[in-house]
């Protein structure tokens, strides 16, 4: 038997009828400090940028930019709210992670100072930089299969009573909230660049903005990068051993194709077998301390679906 390491538990949370308690905590971990980002930027760069973004965390900056009511408590109260009417029509079940994800930001939001000067000088390099940062810790978070609250919750309350996709719910919120930015009175920073007012108030808009397609964009190529899959098909004449390391090592469901080797005409047992892309690494190894001279092919998947993978969803 081999003595390598289960991980697999780690990059593959559904491979178990049931949720392992490790793993549970190493997502809990994950969503309380991968929110923390998110939180450095919104302090050290958001507000003292005066911008706008998308999603709750535009709505509390806009309040606090009128009434310097401090994000963390409207955000405590609004996701607090959000939650027990999420609770009360969708389920308090979704309701568990989420609760998490909002204790976690409303701490490190009042922890966090507000930098009087944003840490990025430029407002455009900001904007992407702070954006793409926000998108990553946003796409650590819901990896974990947590959640920062806001329109989110939103979403999911409204896709409940009508067939409206998450992502158009979650758009229309987000142009809704940037659009706001163009209302709102111009900060100290701005007006001291002068011209016209109309003109610096568009240019805020647009920075929310690049800010709100920064940090999408980030969001789906973390996404992207953790839930790719590869494919393996694995010749070898120790096929039964090599099937059976994956199958207890790596945790994945193992196929033995019946094959015939059209050169030799002797037939041939052939292992095909979808990982996870993290997962490769240890397939390899346990092919490799099998047999070396095994053959072996490998595609990328660009989606897979069902048990141990994604789950199928309508929208």
């Amino acid at each position: 038997m081999l003595l390598l390491p289960r991980y697999s538990k780690l990059v593959n949370p559904h491979n178990t009828p049931q949720e392992s308690v490790s793993r549970m905590i190493m997502e809990y971990l994950v969503i309380i400090l991968g929110i923390a980002p998110m939180a450095l930027m919104v302090n050290w760069v958001l507000l003292p940028h005066a911008f706008v973004g998308g999603g709750l965390t535009g709505i509390c900056s806009a309040i606090y930019y009128l009434t310097d009511i401090p994000v963390w408590l409207t955000t405590f109260v609004f996701n607090t709210l959000l939650l027990i009417t999420a609770g009360l029509t969708v389920g308090w079940r979704f309701c568990i992670r989420t609760m998490v994800g909002v204790a976690a930001i409303t701490f490190w939001y009042s922890v966090i100072p507000i930098l009087p000067e944003p840490i990025i000088e430029d407002p455009w390099l900001g904007a992407i930089i702070g954006g793409f940062v926000f998108g990553l810790s946003l796409g650590c978070v819901l990896a974990a299969n947590g959640s920062s609250g806001g329109t989110d919750i939103v979403a999911m309350i409204i896709n409940h009573y009508r067939d409206i996709s998450l992502g158009n719910i979650m758009l229309l919120c987000d142009i809704v909230i940037i659009a706001s930015a163009f209302f709102l009175p111009l900060p100290e920073s701005m007006m001291a660049e002068g011209g016209n007012p109309a003109y610096l108030k568009i240019k805020r808009v647009l920075y929310g903005v690049c800010m709100t397609v920064s940090y999408t964009a980030a969001v789906d190529w973390l996404m992207a990068r953790i839930h790719r899959s590869v494919h393996f098909l694995i010749y070898s004449s120790k096929y039964d051993e090599i099937a059976t390391a994956i199958n207890t090592t790596v945790n994945r469901g193992v196929t033995v194709l019946d094959g015939t080797g059209w050169y030799s005409q002797k037939p041939v047992k052939v292992i095909s077998v979808l990982v996870r892309k993290p997962e490769s690494a240890l397939v390899l190894d346990i092919i490799h301390k099998i047999d070396p001279n095994a053959l072996v092919s490998i595609a990328d998947v660009r989606g897979v679906f069902g048990s141990g993978f994604d789950k199928i969803k309508g929208k």
